[in-house]
């Protein structure tokens, strides 16, 4: 069994320095951590890079080590999304120091239930109170002529110019070049108003240009291919609009404690899902999140010796 030590603060002005403190002789003792500097308690914790990399190079029987809970979750909703995730790897959580020290916050007797339950519960009313306090400040300071936020890389018009371009046939990488600004930048103006399409998604996930494909090969037939659960969480992180809405569109199927999702798209867009993953099909990524990346090839594998 591996000690996996996580953590994570909220801002770039604050440090690990206590969370560190607790954890020094586990670190002594060599045990590797990951960290999610500057990372929202907001940010679910599966989208994490830093903990979706313990995920992905933790063992079956490895222990996540935090110096508090709420370096990982602020909410009875995140407990158990957290918890289920956890216990379908075979892994613990523990906390390092303090009452719940001696609890594996991933076991699955009624006593932890509860007792994980009440803890959160209060991290969530720390939460709330906190937010509201935000709320409070960011009134006064509106009250006062302040203005807050970072400012828009485009303006309305800017934006809806973008928009037409694109609709009009010029690539994003152009419109970044004419804008000044970086390519994702366009996407995420395209993507907030739905405007990109499936051709320049495989684009960015191939390299292949859209305008180089075969325009007369007859558009892909959908096939209704399953994604494995831990791919569909790994694919939870992605910045790709139309994975994501494909995912939440999909059709999840329990099979015992685990799941999949049905996702009903063109072959080509099966396999750049698949590529996607390709960092759970490597030898140090875990041994649950290799075998599910293969039975998603296999599946794909299937469909096209059928075509």
């Amino acid at each position: 069994m591996t000690d996996r030590l996580y953590l994570r603060h909220t801002t770039d002005k604050q440090t690990n320095a206590r969370q560190l403190h607790a954890l020094d002789s586990l670190l002594k003792s060599g045990a590797p951590r990951y960290e999610d500097p500057a990372t929202s308690s907001r940010v679910y914790a599966i989208n994490r890079s830093g903990f979706r990399r313990l995920l992905d190079e933790a063992a079956v029987g490895d222990a996540i080590r935090i110096a508090d809970a709420a370096r990982l979750f602020r909410s009875t909703k995140d407990v158990i999304g957290i918890r289920e995730i956890l216990q379908r790897r075979g892994l613990h959580l523990r906390i390092a120091t303090g009452a719940w020290s001696g609890f594996d916050l991933a076991a699955d007797d009624p006593q932890t239930k509860l007792f994980v339950t009440m803890l959160a519960g209060v991290l969530e009313f720390q939460r709330d109170m906190i937010s509201e306090n935000t709320k409070e400040g960011v009134a006064a300071a509106e009250a006062a002529g302040k203005t807050l936020g970072r400012p828009a890389a485009f303006d309305d018009d800017q934006a809806a110019n973008v928009i037409e371009a694109y609709a009009k046939g010029t690539a994003v990488k152009a419109l970044a070049r004419q804008y000044g600004v970086a390519p994702k930048t366009i996407r995420r103006v395209l993507d907030a108003a739905g405007a990109r399409d499936v051709g320049d998604v495989l684009e960015e996930l191939d390299g292949v240009p859209a305008d180089a494909r075969d325009q007369e090969q007859a558009p892909e037939q959908p096939h209704a291919i399953d994604v494995p659960g831990l791919l569909a969480e790994h694919l939870k992180a992605t910045d790709v609009a139309e994975i994501c809405e494909a995912l939440r569109g999909g059709r999840t199927i329990r099979r015992g404690q685990g799941y999949s999702v049905r996702v009903t798209a063109p072959h080509a867009f099966h396999q750049a899902v698949l590529e996607q993953c390709a960092a759970l099909a490597d030898d140090g990524s875990a041994p649950a999140g290799r075998k599910a990346y293969r039975t998603y090839a296999d599946r794909i594998a299937t469909v096209t010796r059928k075509e």
